[in-house]
């Protein structure tokens, strides 16, 4: 085991630089570990869940969705935000409804992901979800989507023709690779 003291940076003062709906932007002023000082800038995240769900022909359900701070068009899994206090294992279900009509049976816990760990404190959890079945989705009014579905080999194709950029995505199609095919256990579920 590693002791890791000589690497933690301490806060001295904390303040907002901005608030949203969403994201609150903090600036802190930290004591370093060689006793000098420094600023930190970072975001505050509720957190999110990425569901791998697989139909029953095998292929992945994937969405087609215009995200905003890029201006173009994205490749990527259903995902969505934590509600404050709700388990991530709710908001999958929640969030896979809502975006496509889908229910499922089962739901594994794959592991998770800390997508900008230099200036952001957002996890994202991973799930995949089996023994689905179709419904209307409930989709919010500013959301707007096409739902696609491939096979995973055709994801992973799809990565590394630079179809699919975003990383989450990324991050769960190479844990559901690894689970599907035995290589990986789930983690334990994380709160």
């Amino acid at each position: 085991m590693h002791n890791d003291n000589d690497l933690i940076e301490t806060p001295i003062s904390s303040e907002v630089i901005a608030s949203g709906g969403m994201l609150t932007a903090r600036r802190d002023q930290v004591r370093l570990p060689n006793g000098g000082q420094s600023q930190r800038e970072y975001v505050l995240h509720p957190g999110a869940v990425v569901m791998v769900a697989l139909l029953d022909n095998g292929h992945l359900i994937l969405e087609r969705q215009f995200r905003y701070p890029l201006r173009r068009v994205f490749i990527e899994l259903p995902a969505g935000k934590i509600d404050q206090g709700e388990a991530p294992l709710l908001t999958g279900q929640r969030e896979l409804l809502e975006e496509t009509g889908y229910t499922a049976k089962e739901w594994v816990y794959l592991g998770l992901q800390h997508p900008c760990i230099g200036y952001s404190n957002e996890v994202i959890h991973i799930y995949l979800a089996r023994g689905l079945t179709a419904g209307e989705h409930k989709r919010d009014e500013d959301e707007a989507l096409h739902i696609i579905d491939a096979s995973l080999q055709d994801c992973l194709a799809m990565v590394q023709r630079g179809e699919i950029t975003d990383g989450k995505t990324i991050v769960a199609l190479m844990w559901a690779e690894k689970y599907l095919s035995g290589q990986w256990q789930p983690m334990p579920a994380q709160a």
